[in-house]
Protein backbone atom coordinates (compact mmCIF):
# COMPACT_ATOMS: atom_id res chain seq x y z
CA UNK A 1 0.00 0.00 0.00
CA UNK A 2 1.71 3.40 -0.88
CA UNK A 3 1.97 6.39 1.39
CA UNK A 4 -0.96 8.00 0.38
CA UNK A 5 -3.11 5.10 1.39
CA UNK A 6 -1.47 5.04 4.52
CA UNK A 7 -2.13 8.67 5.64
CA UNK A 8 -6.06 8.08 4.83
CA UNK A 9 -5.84 4.81 6.75
CA UNK A 10 -4.89 7.10 9.69
CA UNK A 11 -6.62 10.47 9.52
CA UNK A 12 -10.23 10.94 9.26
CA UNK A 13 -11.69 12.21 6.11
CA UNK A 14 -12.66 15.70 5.61
CA UNK A 15 -14.23 17.48 2.98
CA UNK A 16 -13.32 21.23 3.37
CA UNK A 17 -16.48 23.36 3.37
CA UNK A 18 -15.41 25.72 0.58
CA UNK A 19 -15.22 22.73 -1.56
CA UNK A 20 -18.59 22.70 -2.75
CA UNK A 21 -18.20 26.13 -3.42
CA UNK A 22 -15.35 25.39 -6.23
CA UNK A 23 -17.56 22.50 -7.33
CA UNK A 24 -20.10 24.85 -7.87
CA UNK A 25 -18.36 27.22 -10.18
CA UNK A 26 -16.87 24.43 -11.59
CA UNK A 27 -20.00 23.20 -12.79
CA UNK A 28 -20.80 26.19 -14.42
CA UNK A 29 -17.83 26.64 -15.99
CA UNK A 30 -18.19 23.13 -17.24
CA UNK A 31 -21.46 23.43 -18.23
CA UNK A 32 -21.28 26.08 -20.79
CA UNK A 33 -19.32 23.53 -22.67
CA UNK A 34 -21.87 21.15 -23.28
CA UNK A 35 -24.46 23.49 -23.49
CA UNK A 36 -23.29 25.02 -26.38
CA UNK A 37 -22.04 21.15 -27.45
CA UNK A 38 -25.74 19.91 -27.35
CA UNK A 39 -27.20 22.41 -28.90
CA UNK A 40 -26.71 21.93 -32.62
CA UNK A 41 -29.01 18.21 -32.72
CA UNK A 42 -32.53 19.91 -31.47
CA UNK A 43 -32.05 21.85 -34.03
CA UNK A 44 -30.37 19.95 -36.60
CA UNK A 45 -33.04 19.83 -39.44
CA UNK A 46 -33.08 23.53 -39.02
CA UNK A 47 -29.30 24.07 -39.23
CA UNK A 48 -29.71 21.59 -42.58
CA UNK A 49 -31.86 23.39 -44.15
CA UNK A 50 -30.38 27.07 -43.17
CA UNK A 51 -26.88 26.16 -44.90
CA UNK A 52 -28.12 23.51 -47.08
CA UNK A 53 -25.70 20.83 -45.07
CA UNK A 54 -26.31 17.10 -45.65
CA UNK A 55 -26.41 14.45 -43.09
CA UNK A 56 -22.75 13.50 -43.33
CA UNK A 57 -22.18 17.46 -43.28
CA UNK A 58 -24.65 17.63 -39.91
CA UNK A 59 -22.43 15.13 -38.37
CA UNK A 60 -18.98 17.07 -39.29
CA UNK A 61 -20.83 19.99 -37.64
CA UNK A 62 -20.63 18.16 -34.11
CA UNK A 63 -17.95 16.93 -34.22
CA UNK A 64 -15.68 19.29 -35.43
CA UNK A 65 -16.22 20.90 -31.90
CA UNK A 66 -14.35 17.62 -30.13
CA UNK A 67 -11.05 18.67 -32.59
CA UNK A 68 -9.48 20.78 -30.51
CA UNK A 69 -10.39 18.50 -27.50
CA UNK A 70 -8.08 15.61 -28.31
CA UNK A 71 -5.54 17.91 -30.09
CA UNK A 72 -5.15 19.67 -25.97
CA UNK A 73 -5.69 17.08 -24.30
CA UNK A 74 -2.13 15.83 -23.43
CA UNK A 75 -0.85 19.15 -23.55
CA UNK A 76 -3.60 20.73 -20.93
CA UNK A 77 -1.47 18.86 -18.19
CA UNK A 78 1.71 21.63 -19.11
CA UNK A 79 -1.03 24.22 -19.67
CA UNK A 80 -2.75 23.05 -16.33
CA UNK A 81 1.03 23.55 -14.61
CA UNK A 82 2.11 26.57 -16.48
CA UNK A 83 -0.92 28.57 -16.21
CA UNK A 84 -3.10 27.14 -13.39
CA UNK A 85 -6.13 25.67 -13.04
CA UNK A 86 -8.16 29.23 -12.64
CA UNK A 87 -6.67 31.00 -15.46
CA UNK A 88 -7.37 27.30 -17.45
CA UNK A 89 -10.68 27.78 -16.62
CA UNK A 90 -11.32 31.30 -17.46
CA UNK A 91 -9.64 30.44 -20.73
CA UNK A 92 -11.62 27.75 -21.54
CA UNK A 93 -14.95 29.44 -21.15
CA UNK A 94 -14.40 32.68 -22.56
CA UNK A 95 -13.69 30.56 -25.68
CA UNK A 96 -17.13 28.82 -25.42
CA UNK A 97 -18.68 31.99 -25.48
CA UNK A 98 -16.53 33.53 -28.53
CA UNK A 99 -17.07 30.66 -30.61
CA UNK A 100 -20.97 30.61 -29.62
CA UNK A 101 -20.65 34.37 -30.22
CA UNK A 102 -19.24 34.12 -33.61
CA UNK A 103 -21.85 30.96 -34.77
CA UNK A 104 -24.17 33.37 -33.85
CA UNK A 105 -23.56 35.86 -36.09
CA UNK A 106 -22.24 33.11 -38.72
CA UNK A 107 -23.54 34.12 -43.20
CA UNK A 108 -21.84 30.54 -43.88
CA UNK A 109 -21.34 27.33 -43.56
CA UNK A 110 -17.91 27.76 -42.78
CA UNK A 111 -18.05 30.46 -40.13
CA UNK A 112 -20.68 28.28 -38.49
CA UNK A 113 -17.76 25.37 -38.30
CA UNK A 114 -15.09 28.49 -37.20
CA UNK A 115 -17.56 29.21 -34.27
CA UNK A 116 -17.58 25.14 -33.08
CA UNK A 117 -14.35 24.79 -33.43
CA UNK A 118 -13.38 27.26 -31.19
CA UNK A 119 -15.88 26.20 -28.45
CA UNK A 120 -14.52 23.06 -28.80
CA UNK A 121 -11.56 24.45 -27.06
CA UNK A 122 -12.92 25.16 -23.42
CA UNK A 123 -14.67 21.68 -23.71
CA UNK A 124 -11.00 20.57 -24.32
CA UNK A 125 -9.62 22.15 -21.17
CA UNK A 126 -12.40 22.57 -18.80
CA UNK A 127 -12.95 18.85 -19.17
CA UNK A 128 -9.00 18.37 -17.79
CA UNK A 129 -9.07 20.70 -15.26
CA UNK A 130 -12.18 20.38 -13.27
CA UNK A 131 -11.69 16.38 -12.42
CA UNK A 132 -8.08 17.80 -11.12
CA UNK A 133 -9.64 20.43 -9.20
CA UNK A 134 -12.06 17.91 -7.92
CA UNK A 135 -8.85 14.97 -7.15
CA UNK A 136 -7.33 18.29 -5.01
CA UNK A 137 -10.45 19.36 -3.10
CA UNK A 138 -12.38 15.81 -2.22
CA UNK A 139 -10.39 13.01 -0.70
CA UNK A 140 -10.43 10.08 -2.42
CA UNK A 141 -13.35 8.33 -0.20
CA UNK A 142 -15.26 10.72 -1.20
CA UNK A 143 -14.64 11.86 -4.72
CA UNK A 144 -16.59 9.68 -6.63
CA UNK A 145 -20.09 11.80 -5.38
CA UNK A 146 -19.03 14.56 -6.38
CA UNK A 147 -17.40 13.65 -9.57
CA UNK A 148 -20.86 12.33 -10.73
CA UNK A 149 -22.41 15.55 -9.47
CA UNK A 150 -20.37 17.15 -11.92
CA UNK A 151 -20.15 15.00 -14.58
CA UNK A 152 -24.09 15.73 -14.91
CA UNK A 153 -23.24 18.81 -16.12
CA UNK A 154 -23.19 16.94 -19.78
CA UNK A 155 -26.40 15.70 -19.04
CA UNK A 156 -27.70 19.18 -17.98
CA UNK A 157 -26.34 20.88 -21.17
CA UNK A 158 -27.73 18.26 -23.27
CA UNK A 159 -31.81 18.86 -21.61
CA UNK A 160 -31.26 22.46 -21.39
CA UNK A 161 -30.67 22.20 -25.00
CA UNK A 162 -33.30 19.88 -25.76
CA UNK A 163 -36.04 21.66 -23.66
CA UNK A 164 -35.76 25.16 -24.66
CA UNK A 165 -33.54 25.02 -28.20
CA UNK A 166 -36.10 23.85 -30.92
CA UNK A 167 -39.09 26.23 -29.36
CA UNK A 168 -36.36 29.19 -29.47
CA UNK A 169 -35.30 28.53 -33.16
CA UNK A 170 -39.31 28.17 -34.38
CA UNK A 171 -40.04 31.32 -32.41
CA UNK A 172 -36.97 33.68 -32.72
CA UNK A 173 -34.64 31.44 -34.99
CA UNK A 174 -31.58 29.25 -34.67
CA UNK A 175 -29.45 32.69 -34.29
CA UNK A 176 -31.28 32.96 -30.80
CA UNK A 177 -30.21 29.38 -29.61
CA UNK A 178 -26.20 30.08 -29.94
CA UNK A 179 -26.49 33.62 -28.81
CA UNK A 180 -28.14 32.17 -25.87
CA UNK A 181 -25.37 29.68 -25.07
CA UNK A 182 -22.80 32.77 -25.20
CA UNK A 183 -24.68 34.57 -22.90
CA UNK A 184 -24.86 32.11 -20.49
CA UNK A 185 -21.04 31.31 -21.28
CA UNK A 186 -20.69 34.78 -20.05
CA UNK A 187 -22.16 34.71 -17.24
CA UNK A 188 -20.32 31.04 -16.09
CA UNK A 189 -17.32 32.81 -16.53
CA UNK A 190 -17.68 35.59 -14.20
CA UNK A 191 -19.06 33.17 -11.90
CA UNK A 192 -15.85 31.02 -12.25
CA UNK A 193 -13.23 33.93 -11.95
CA UNK A 194 -15.55 35.57 -8.57
CA UNK A 195 -15.94 31.69 -6.38
CA UNK A 196 -12.85 29.32 -7.83
CA UNK A 197 -9.52 29.41 -5.71
CA UNK A 198 -7.21 26.92 -5.24
CA UNK A 199 -7.51 25.17 -1.99
CA UNK A 200 -5.34 26.55 1.41
CA UNK A 201 -2.33 24.34 2.81
CA UNK A 202 -4.96 23.03 5.73
CA UNK A 203 -7.76 21.87 2.94
CA UNK A 204 -5.92 19.58 0.78
CA UNK A 205 -6.26 16.39 1.85
CA UNK A 206 -3.95 14.84 -0.50
CA UNK A 207 -2.61 17.29 -2.21
CA UNK A 208 0.74 16.69 -4.14
CA UNK A 209 2.29 14.84 -1.14
CA UNK A 210 5.87 16.30 0.05
CA UNK A 211 8.83 13.63 -0.07
CA UNK A 212 9.54 11.51 2.68
CA UNK A 213 11.65 13.24 5.31
CA UNK A 214 15.23 13.49 4.71
CA UNK A 215 14.76 12.63 0.95
CA UNK A 216 15.90 14.92 -1.51
CA UNK A 217 13.09 17.48 -3.20
CA UNK A 218 10.78 14.80 -5.87
CA UNK A 219 11.37 16.46 -9.83
CA UNK A 220 7.99 16.79 -11.28
CA UNK A 221 7.02 13.30 -12.95
CA UNK A 222 7.90 12.90 -17.23
CA UNK A 223 5.08 12.94 -19.18
CA UNK A 224 6.63 9.51 -20.29
CA UNK A 225 6.35 8.32 -17.04
CA UNK A 226 3.08 9.24 -16.77
CA UNK A 227 1.60 7.50 -19.88
CA UNK A 228 3.31 4.54 -19.12
CA UNK A 229 0.32 3.72 -16.79
CA UNK A 230 -1.63 1.16 -18.58
CA UNK A 231 -4.49 1.93 -16.50
CA UNK A 232 -4.78 5.84 -18.02
CA UNK A 233 -5.01 3.98 -21.21
CA UNK A 234 -7.35 1.43 -20.65
CA UNK A 235 -9.72 4.45 -19.18
CA UNK A 236 -9.20 6.35 -22.04
CA UNK A 237 -10.11 3.44 -24.10
CA UNK A 238 -13.00 2.99 -22.23
CA UNK A 239 -14.43 6.31 -21.79
CA UNK A 240 -13.70 7.08 -25.24
CA UNK A 241 -16.04 4.00 -26.46
CA UNK A 242 -18.23 5.48 -24.01
CA UNK A 243 -18.19 8.85 -25.70
CA UNK A 244 -18.73 7.45 -29.17
CA UNK A 245 -21.49 5.71 -29.11
CA UNK A 246 -23.56 8.26 -26.25
CA UNK A 247 -22.60 11.14 -28.93
CA UNK A 248 -23.76 9.29 -31.96
CA UNK A 249 -27.13 8.27 -30.22
CA UNK A 250 -27.65 11.86 -28.94
CA UNK A 251 -26.94 13.79 -31.93
CA UNK A 252 -29.18 12.04 -34.65
CA UNK A 253 -32.14 10.75 -32.04
CA UNK A 254 -34.00 13.92 -32.27
CA UNK A 255 -33.90 13.90 -36.23
CA UNK A 256 -34.62 10.66 -36.54
CA UNK A 257 -37.81 11.06 -34.51
CA UNK A 258 -38.87 13.76 -37.07
CA UNK A 259 -38.04 12.14 -39.44
CA UNK A 260 -38.91 8.30 -39.09
CA UNK A 261 -41.36 8.45 -36.06
CA UNK A 262 -43.64 11.69 -37.02
CA UNK A 263 -42.60 13.53 -33.86
CA UNK A 264 -42.20 17.47 -33.92
CA UNK A 265 -40.02 20.13 -33.40
CA UNK A 266 -42.28 22.33 -30.88
CA UNK A 267 -44.60 21.38 -28.44
CA UNK A 268 -47.47 21.65 -30.72
CA UNK A 269 -49.30 18.51 -30.28
CA UNK A 270 -47.93 18.16 -26.88
CA UNK A 271 -44.18 17.04 -25.01
CA UNK A 272 -44.11 13.64 -25.52
CA UNK A 273 -44.61 13.87 -29.24
CA UNK A 274 -41.71 16.10 -29.32
CA UNK A 275 -38.97 15.04 -30.76
CA UNK A 276 -36.04 16.94 -28.66
CA UNK A 277 -38.39 16.22 -25.39
CA UNK A 278 -38.34 12.50 -25.60
CA UNK A 279 -35.02 12.46 -26.71
CA UNK A 280 -33.75 14.23 -23.20
CA UNK A 281 -34.93 11.40 -21.32
CA UNK A 282 -31.53 10.08 -21.38
CA UNK A 283 -29.60 12.88 -20.34
CA UNK A 284 -32.23 13.29 -17.16
CA UNK A 285 -32.18 9.55 -16.22
CA UNK A 286 -28.19 9.96 -16.20
CA UNK A 287 -28.36 13.21 -13.98
CA UNK A 288 -29.71 10.47 -11.19
CA UNK A 289 -28.29 7.70 -12.00
CA UNK A 290 -24.30 9.02 -12.49
CA UNK A 291 -23.91 10.53 -9.25
CA UNK A 292 -26.04 7.41 -7.73
CA UNK A 293 -23.44 4.85 -9.00
CA UNK A 294 -20.65 6.84 -7.66
CA UNK A 295 -22.15 6.47 -4.59
CA UNK A 296 -22.69 3.21 -4.77
CA UNK A 297 -19.29 2.52 -6.15
CA UNK A 298 -18.25 4.67 -2.86
CA UNK A 299 -20.18 2.62 -0.76
CA UNK A 300 -19.14 -0.76 -1.49
CA UNK A 301 -15.49 0.12 -2.70
CA UNK A 302 -15.73 -0.95 -5.84
CA UNK A 303 -15.17 1.14 -9.20
CA UNK A 304 -14.78 -1.75 -11.75
CA UNK A 305 -17.85 -3.73 -11.24
CA UNK A 306 -19.92 -0.74 -11.43
CA UNK A 307 -18.72 0.24 -14.96
CA UNK A 308 -18.92 -3.36 -16.13
CA UNK A 309 -22.31 -3.80 -15.47
CA UNK A 310 -23.14 -0.51 -16.44
CA UNK A 311 -21.69 -1.22 -19.77
CA UNK A 312 -22.81 -4.80 -20.34
CA UNK A 313 -26.54 -4.13 -20.18
CA UNK A 314 -25.65 -0.31 -22.22
CA UNK A 315 -24.44 -2.53 -24.92
CA UNK A 316 -27.35 -4.73 -24.63
CA UNK A 317 -29.36 -0.98 -25.61
CA UNK A 318 -27.90 -1.27 -28.99
CA UNK A 319 -30.17 -3.92 -30.34
CA UNK A 320 -33.29 -1.27 -30.09
CA UNK A 321 -33.12 2.54 -30.24
CA UNK A 322 -34.34 2.32 -33.91
CA UNK A 323 -36.50 -0.33 -34.08
CA UNK A 324 -39.15 1.23 -30.83
CA UNK A 325 -42.16 2.49 -31.89
CA UNK A 326 -45.01 3.84 -29.82
CA UNK A 327 -44.46 3.71 -25.88
CA UNK A 328 -41.20 1.80 -25.92
CA UNK A 329 -39.23 5.13 -27.53
CA UNK A 330 -39.31 7.06 -23.98
CA UNK A 331 -38.97 3.88 -22.56
CA UNK A 332 -35.89 3.17 -24.17
CA UNK A 333 -34.61 6.43 -23.45
CA UNK A 334 -35.00 6.00 -19.82
CA UNK A 335 -33.21 2.53 -19.80
CA UNK A 336 -30.66 3.74 -21.58
CA UNK A 337 -29.50 6.63 -19.32
CA UNK A 338 -30.34 4.64 -16.58
CA UNK A 339 -27.74 1.97 -17.39
CA UNK A 340 -25.63 4.23 -18.60
CA UNK A 341 -25.03 7.08 -16.66
CA UNK A 342 -22.60 5.84 -13.99
CA UNK A 343 -20.10 5.06 -16.60
CA UNK A 344 -18.67 8.47 -16.51
CA UNK A 345 -18.40 9.83 -12.91
CA UNK A 346 -16.92 6.10 -12.09
CA UNK A 347 -14.21 6.18 -14.67
CA UNK A 348 -13.44 9.77 -13.69
CA UNK A 349 -13.29 8.95 -10.07
CA UNK A 350 -10.87 5.39 -10.95
CA UNK A 351 -8.15 7.88 -12.38
CA UNK A 352 -6.14 9.44 -9.29
CA UNK A 353 -6.64 5.91 -7.79
CA UNK A 354 -4.73 4.07 -10.41
CA UNK A 355 -1.82 6.86 -10.63
CA UNK A 356 1.14 5.90 -8.90
CA UNK A 357 1.88 8.82 -7.20
CA UNK A 358 -0.58 12.50 -6.67
CA UNK A 359 1.41 14.12 -9.17
CA UNK A 360 0.58 12.23 -12.07
CA UNK A 361 -3.43 12.59 -11.60
CA UNK A 362 -3.20 15.41 -14.21
CA UNK A 363 -1.40 13.50 -16.63
CA UNK A 364 -4.00 10.64 -16.44
CA UNK A 365 -6.95 13.01 -16.42
CA UNK A 366 -5.20 14.17 -19.84
CA UNK A 367 -5.20 10.93 -21.04
CA UNK A 368 -8.68 9.85 -19.94
CA UNK A 369 -9.82 13.24 -21.97
CA UNK A 370 -7.89 12.19 -24.88
CA UNK A 371 -9.75 9.26 -25.31
CA UNK A 372 -13.12 11.21 -24.70
CA UNK A 373 -12.43 13.84 -27.18
CA UNK A 374 -11.71 11.23 -29.89
CA UNK A 375 -14.34 9.13 -29.11
CA UNK A 376 -16.68 12.44 -29.91
CA UNK A 377 -15.19 13.54 -32.47
CA UNK A 378 -15.77 9.92 -34.57
CA UNK A 379 -19.29 9.31 -33.14
CA UNK A 380 -21.40 11.84 -35.04
CA UNK A 381 -18.88 11.73 -38.05
CA UNK A 382 -19.09 7.85 -37.93
CA UNK A 383 -23.13 7.33 -37.36
CA UNK A 384 -24.27 10.19 -40.11
CA UNK A 385 -22.02 8.14 -42.67
CA UNK A 386 -23.56 4.81 -41.73
CA UNK A 387 -26.56 6.12 -41.55
CA UNK A 388 -26.42 7.05 -44.97
CA UNK A 389 -25.17 4.18 -46.80
CA UNK A 390 -26.98 1.66 -44.21
CA UNK A 391 -29.79 2.75 -42.46
CA UNK A 392 -30.46 3.82 -39.32
CA UNK A 393 -30.88 0.17 -37.40
CA UNK A 394 -27.39 -0.83 -39.08
CA UNK A 395 -25.77 2.34 -37.70
CA UNK A 396 -27.47 1.41 -34.30
CA UNK A 397 -26.26 -2.33 -34.32
CA UNK A 398 -22.38 -0.65 -35.63
CA UNK A 399 -22.17 0.48 -31.82
CA UNK A 400 -22.22 -3.05 -30.25
CA UNK A 401 -18.82 -3.50 -31.43
CA UNK A 402 -17.11 -0.66 -30.36
CA UNK A 403 -18.89 -0.68 -26.56
CA UNK A 404 -17.74 -4.24 -26.87
CA UNK A 405 -14.18 -2.66 -26.61
CA UNK A 406 -14.74 -0.29 -24.21
CA UNK A 407 -16.15 -3.24 -21.40
CA UNK A 408 -12.43 -5.04 -22.57
CA UNK A 409 -10.72 -1.85 -21.72
CA UNK A 410 -12.63 -2.38 -18.38
CA UNK A 411 -12.14 -5.05 -17.32
CA UNK A 412 -8.12 -4.49 -17.90
CA UNK A 413 -8.23 -1.36 -15.12
CA UNK A 414 -6.16 -2.26 -12.48
CA UNK A 415 -8.89 -0.78 -9.91
CA UNK A 416 -10.80 -2.15 -7.41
Amino acid sequence: MNQQADVMSKEPVKTPGYAWVVLFALYMATLAAPLNLFKLPPVMTTIQKAFNLSMSKSGDLMSIFSIMGFVLAIPAGYILKRFGIRLTGLVAVGSVAIGSTLGAIAETARMLFIGRFIEGVGMGLIMVAAPLAISLWFPAQRRALPTGLWASSVGIGNIVTLFLAPSMAVSYGWRSVWWAGAGFSALAFVLFAVLFRMPRKDEMYEAPAPAPAGAAPEESPSLLKGMANSSFWMISIAFGCYNLVVMALCSFLPAFLEVERGYFLTYENGALMNASFVTAFIMLASIFSGPGGGYISDRIGKRKAIVLISYILMTLTFVLPFSVTGWMIPAYMLIFGIVGGPIAPVLLASVPEVATKPQLIGIGMSVAALGQNIGMYIGPTLFSRIQEVQGWASAGYWMIPICIIGIIATWRIKVR
